[in-house]
Order: C-alpha cells, then sequence, then structure tokens
C-alpha cells in the first residue's frame, strides 16, 4: 500500500507552525509497512486542495490528509472532501453527543457553530474525536483509503494510535514477507565519521537498508530489513546491529526512541547515586531535563545556576585566582565547578558546564562555541573541552547533551576522549 500525507494550512506555508503531524504520520506507516511515497503542504485555498486530492488520489493507495477541520471560516477540507467525492454532509448523532460531552466537561455553552462540528460527509465514516470536537473521516472507496484528521497534532496522534493504524494493519496485504526496523541513537559522532567508522556498507548491511538521520543531538541509525517470517527479520537485525556496536558502539547511547536524559536517569538509579549539577551557559537546561522525569529525585540533589564569576566564587568555592588566571570558561573552572557542587550537596557526582554560547563574548584564543563540561565523583575529577558553532540556542542544546553524554560515558566506564 502506498501512502501520500497532505498537510493542510497557511500556517505551515509560512513557517508560523512546524509540520510535525506529517512526522508523525509518516513514522506511523511506516511502521505499519505501508509506504509513504509523498508529503505536501497545501494553503487554505480550495483549488489547491482539489489540486492536492486529485492528484495524491490518482497516485496512490491511501490518502491521509491533516489540518482545516475546524468551525471557522478558514477551515476548508471538509467542503473540500465533499466536492471531491461528490457527497453531501449529513449529521452524525454520535458525534453530535461527543461535541456536547466536550462542552459540558469544559463548562462551557455549545453554539450552533459548534454544532456544525458533527456534520460529515454522507460518503465517508466518522473517526470518533476523544479529545476534541472536530471529528476525522474515513473514506473509502475504488479500493482506495482517504482518511481526514484535525490538524491538532494530539488530537490527529490519538486518532492514528486508537482507530486509524489499527484499522490499517488489518487491510494491509499479506506479501509473504515481514519488514521490521531498528532505529540505534548515536551522539557525541559527525555522520561523516559515523559512516567511515561503519565502512562497507554493503557487507554491514548485507542486502537490509540503513538510513542516517542526523540532528543537533546526534545521528539515528533507522535499520531496515525484510524476511519470510519475523524471527527472520529480527535475526538479521540483530545482526547488523551487533555489527555497529563493534564498530562504533561507545556512540550508541539507545535502541529505539529513548532520550538520552532517560537513559542517564535509569544509569543512575540502578546504581544508587546522587547527582548535583553546576551550570552556566546552560542556564538551568540540563537540571530541567533531567526533572522531567519521574522519580529524578532519588538520584537528583539540587541544580545551580552560577552564571557570574562572583557566583561561582561564593557558591561553588571556585578559586578566585583561578578566574584571574584561565578565565571562566576553562578546563580548570569546570573541573572545579564538578568538585564543588559536589562536595557542598554531598552527591556521589558532581557535573559542571561553563562556556561562551555567543554571538558575544569571544576572546583572542576563546571563540564562540567554546565549552567545557566538567564531572567528579569521590575517586576523579576531569574536564573535557567542546567545540561547536555560532548559533546561540543550538549551542545551549549542543552542549546539554553534551553534559549528559558525558555523564552517561562516565557512569558506563568509557573514556571521554574516545
Amino acid at each position: 500500500m502506498n501512502a501520500h500525507i497532505i498537510t493542510i494550512g497557511d500556517e505551515i506555508i509560512i513557517g508560523q507552525t512546524l509540520n510535525t503531524n506529517a512526522a508523525f504520520i509518516g513514522n506511523a506507516l511506516i511502521e505499519a509497512e505501508i509506504d509513504v511515497k509523498k508529503t505536501s503542504v497545501v494553503g487554505d485555498n480550495e483549488a489547491d486542495i482539489l489540486n492536492e486530492f486529485k492528484e495524491c488520489w490518482e497516485k496512490g493507495d491511501l490518502v491521509v490528509v491533516t489540518g482545516g477541520l475546524g468551525p471557522t471560516h478558514d477551515d476548508i477540507t471538509l467542503n473540500c472532501i465533499v466536492k471531491f467525492f461528490d457527497t453531501e454532509l449529513v449529521q452524525d448523532d454520535d458525534v453530535l453527543e461527543d461535541v456536547k460531552r466536550i462542552f459540558e466537561r469544559r463548562g462551557r455553552e455549545m453554539t450552533k457553530l459548534n454544532e456544525s462540528q458533527a456534520l460529515v460527509p454522507k460518503i465517508g465514516t466518522p473517526i470518533r474525536n476523544r479529545i476534541g470536537t472536530a471529528p476525522g473521516v474515513w473514506i473509502e472507496k475504488d479500493n482506495k483509503i482517504f482518511i481526514s484528521m484535525p490538524g491538532v497534532p494530539f488530537e490527529m496522534q490519538d486518532m492514528m494510535e486508537y482507530f486509524i493504524i489499527p484499522t490499517l494493519k488489518s487491510k494491509v496485504k499479506n506479501t509473504g514477507f515481514i519488514t521490521r526496523r531498528i532505529i540505534l541513537q548515536t551522539t557525541g559522532i559527525p555522520e561523516s565519521f559515523l559512516f567511515e567508522r561503519l565502512g562497507d556498507m554493503d557487507e554491514l548491511l548485507e542486502g537490509s537498508k540503513m538510513a542516517f538521520l542526523p540532528s543537533q543531538f546526534g545521528v539515528k541509525l533507522r535499520i531496515t530489513s525484510t524476511g519470510a517470517n519475523e524471527e527472520e527479520a529480527l535475526n538479521k537485525l540483530s545482526e547488523i546491529e551487533q555489527k555497529i556496536r563493534n564498530k562504533a558502539g561507545r556512540y550508541v547511547f539507545a535502541k529505539g526512541e529513548e532520550l538520552l536524559e532517560n537513559v542517564v536517569s535509569r544509569l543512575l538509579k540502578e546504581r544508587g547515586l546522587t547527582i548535583a549539577l553546576a551550570e552556566s551557559c546552560t542556564g538551568g537546561n540540563i537540571s530541567n531535563l533531567l526533572t522531567n522525569i519521574s522519580g529524578s529525585s532519588e538520584y537528583f540533589e539540587r541544580g545551580v545556576i552560577s552564571y557570574s564569576n562572583g557566583s561561582k566564587v561564593e557558591m561553588l568555592k571556585v578559586d578566585e585566582d583561578a578566574l584571574t588566571q584561565y578565565g571562566a570558561v576553562s578546563l580548570e573552572v569546570a573541573m572545579q565547578m564538578a568538585e564543588g557542587i559536589r562536595r557542598i550537596s554531598g552527591t556521589e557526582l558532581g557535573l559542571s558546564v561553563t562556556g561562551i554560547l555567543g554571538p558575544k563574548g569571544a576572546t583572542t584564543g576563546k571563540p564562540v562555541g567554546l565549552v567545557f563540561i566538567g564531572i567528579s565523583d569521590d575517586k576523579v575529577c576531569t574536564a573535557k573541552k567542546f567545540l561547536f558553532g555560532d548559533d546561540r540556542m543550538l549551542n545551549k542544546q549542543r552542549a546539554t547533551q553534551a553534559a549528559l553524554e558525558v555523564l552517561r560515558r562516565h557512569l558506563l566506564g568509557i573514556n571521554l576522549d574516545d
């Protein structure tokens, strides 16, 4: 089954809203063994929407649409569906009850405009909206499927998970082959370096496929294998994964979509260790990520934002002479920050970060993007130097990711310089 994804909305075309819906839908369809052939964005223009419907309907087996199902004047998707399939809108009593319940739960009075949300194309089957007011639509015609959903991400995601994906899986034809995928997440190594380290792709994959998916946080490896049955497909994936770990295992921090902060959290809990943080340039971002995780009080003692030199001296007992001699952004000060926060908090581990995020602050020998990350326990206190780019916010994210990776490596006994 070949799928085309259409996202509708002027706000997406002009970049006011990121098109996260297409990414979520595409990934969900791929996991359901449905090939995504095209993803497009169309503005709130009837002619453009109808043209896109026509092109995708002619070329694909499945068309998935999001956006434009609300009650306001610029929500025209429903009327376009009616025109495209030459049908009419009819009221669905079950959907109307859903809408009423939503307004009752929110303590608001429902208007005639809101009642119009219960109108659905006669040719289709409504997809109940368990969170919002606009239902989705499922249409089957000429051995093809047309699906329309609201553009609100959490409403769309709920429909995909509870109804659309299970229903599509039941309709996907059995080709006699099983396709399975895994994702390995790496960090601390650029895409080109990782590619070189893995060597000959044909020898590594032996007929399977692998995609490199880089971001500011690292590189995801999406590996896809096909077999006559599930065991064969999974065995192929296992062999490839082992080859990758043999060549680049120290950079692999997770299998699947687990975030680095969750990995670190799990390691701290497993080892029964506590940690305190001294953050300068990251402004509490690392502490925020670690405390987003339920149960973080088991390992997280405190986080200090020691932004100024004075706070580093007063709160962390950093030596004033070290600040004068080496500067706040230095290996020596990063180590003293890590050691200082560990001692004053009484934790097993201390983690620190200090740097120049930009665009200002660079000095001779200390460019924008220079960051030092320190870590301390009762046996060792060390720090590592990093050089990032020129973008302040990206540098903040990269420094945060690098600090979490320094912590992960320390917990696993992996050399920080490898």
